[in-house]
């Protein structure tokens, strides 16, 4: 009979996809690395089921039907090199090899025209979820030839997660857009988690409240427009308490932030297509900057401590507060999208960003309740040149705005941080103002360097002496 599709990383993101493959009624193969590993999963949790265990990459491909799939869950770089390796002298011309592991696109295209010359099929792709997610339904970004998606398509339809019964995965496009759109959804995370813990900041030190009051807050707004999974779980995590000391768990955690990267190549794939993210950049910052943890403290010490307390009505500035959070939150979602754009007109991917935003509602990390208005924007307008003019956004950011200022305003003057939330309004300010001066830019420019510029009332580029001789 044969399996359906292999799987080859037994790490914990691929033992959950292996057992809801297998509880959607497919036949699975698993290898990994470690055999101890593989043993252990196939007689432990996977005990009883339409799993089967092997011991040699060999012996996997041989349990497969024709043509064969096969899907990596390893760790993003030299290691999914390795494997596709290991597994090109077992495969036939027609076979499919899947990247399920969070590689850089670039390293995605490579690979898919790599196998192409061989005639091996290539799918990168995209999967958001955490360990929840790949167990009980994630968003799914594939990337790669149509025809090849289409083979393993009823099996990534019947495990994504479910919106009103629809599906969170789509074919991406071509080559390596799987990955870049995973990359994306990732700098928008970033982005929005560190906005939440921005606001967090606010409350905690401007306004004194309490693990408990937090957690409150935060339930508040789950239940509104800010309602996502990155509001629901922190909402739950002040409520938890740590064991040893009895204090609420996140009081006792260390203020570093770590990355794995995808932000980090989010800003740098926006620098490269003079895409402004900054925002998102901010976020990616933000958590180096926490690494400086010697030097902050040290920093403390020298510097005049200045009175964070908020002296406002309290009910009040955690309005204004959730006004601006959202405002900020939806420009981070704006400035995701806007790359998405113009990667697909650079890179020939032909993205669809209505059906991007409706994957992403369930299963994903960003899943949240705009994503179903970023849809229905791109849905009536696909030619839309910012969602900041959707007509929706354009009267949110209209209401918000004024609140939105007074927040970060009193953020500056009481010394809290907001790097994200102050560029979020910066950039908002920029798209709308009419005259930037950058005008004042192309004249220094064109007098140390000779760069030339433009002028408003005649085409053309010009040139200026500008010292007076």
């Amino acid at each position: 009979m044969g399996n359906e599709i292999g799987l080859i990383g037994l790490a914990v993101m691929g033992q959950n996809l292996v057992l809801n493959m297998e509880r959607h009624g497919f036949r699975v193969g698993v290898f990994n690395r470690t055999t101890e590993v593989t043993r252990s999963f196939v007689e432990g949790t996977a005990s009883g089921k339409n799993i089967q265990g092997y011991s040699s990459v060999e012996e996997l491909i041989a349990s497969l039907r024709k043509p064969r799939a096969v899907m990596l869950m390893v760790k993003a770089g030299n290691p999914v090199d390795a494997v596709i390796e290991q597994l090109k002298p077992h495969l036939d011309s027609g076979d499919l090899i899947i990247d399920g592991g969070n590689s850089f696109f670039l390293d995605t295209e490579r690979r898919s025209e790599d196998l192409a010359q061989e005639e091996i099929n290539f799918i990168g792709v995209g999967i958001s979820g955490g360990e929840e997610g790949a167990l009980w339904g994630p968003s799914i970004m594939p990337g790669g030839q149509r025809e090849a998606y289409e083979r393993v398509e009823s099996i990534y339809e019947a495990i994504a997660a479910k919106v009103e019964g629809d599906p969170c995965v789509t074919y991406i496009g071509p080559r390596g857009s799987g990955h870049y759109v995973k990359m994306v959804h990732n700098g928008i995370e970033y982005g929005v988690m560190q906005l939440i813990a921005e606001s967090y900041d606010l409350l905690r030190r401007g306004l004194g409240l309490s693990a408990e009051e937090l957690g409150e807050v935060y339930r508040g707004w789950n239940q509104g427009p800010l309602a996502s999974f990155l509001i629901e779980i922190t909402a739950e995590i002040f409520h938890k308490k740590d064991k040893e000391t009895g204090k609420p768990l996140v009081e006792v955690i260390l203020d570093k932030a770590s990355q794995k990267g995808t932000g980090k190549w989010t800003s740098q794939e926006a620098l490269d297509l003079g895409v402004p993210i900054p925002t998102i950049s901010a976020a990616v910052e933000a958590r180096s900057l926490s690494a400086y943890k010697t030097e902050r403290e040290a920093a403390a010490q020298k510097f005049p401590e200045l009175r964070t307390e908020i002296e406002v009505e309290r009910d009040e500035f955690v309005s204004a507060l959730g006004e601006a959070l959202y405002a900020s939150t939806l420009i981070t979602y704006i400035q995701g999208m806007e790359l998405l754009k113009a990667a697909s007109q650079e890179y020939e991917f032909d993205l669809d960003l209505s059906d991007i935003a409706r994957i992403w509602r369930g299963g994903c990390i960003i899943r949240a309740r705009l994503l179903e208005d970023i849809r229905r924007a791109f849905k009536d307008d696909p030619e839309l040149p910012s969602l900041i003019l959707a007509p929706k956004f354009k009267d949110v950011l209209s209401t918000h705005h004024e609140t939105w200022r007074k927040v970060v305003a009193t953020a500056a003057g009481s010394g809290i941080p907001i790097p994200t939330m102050g560029s979020a309004l910066a950039y908002f300010d920029s798209y709308r103002s009419a005259r930037l001066p950058a005008n004042l830019i192309q004249a220094q420019r064109d007098y140390f360097g000779a760069h030339t510029y433009e002028r408003i009332d005649k085409p053309g580029k010009f040139h200026s002496e500008w010292k007076e001789k």
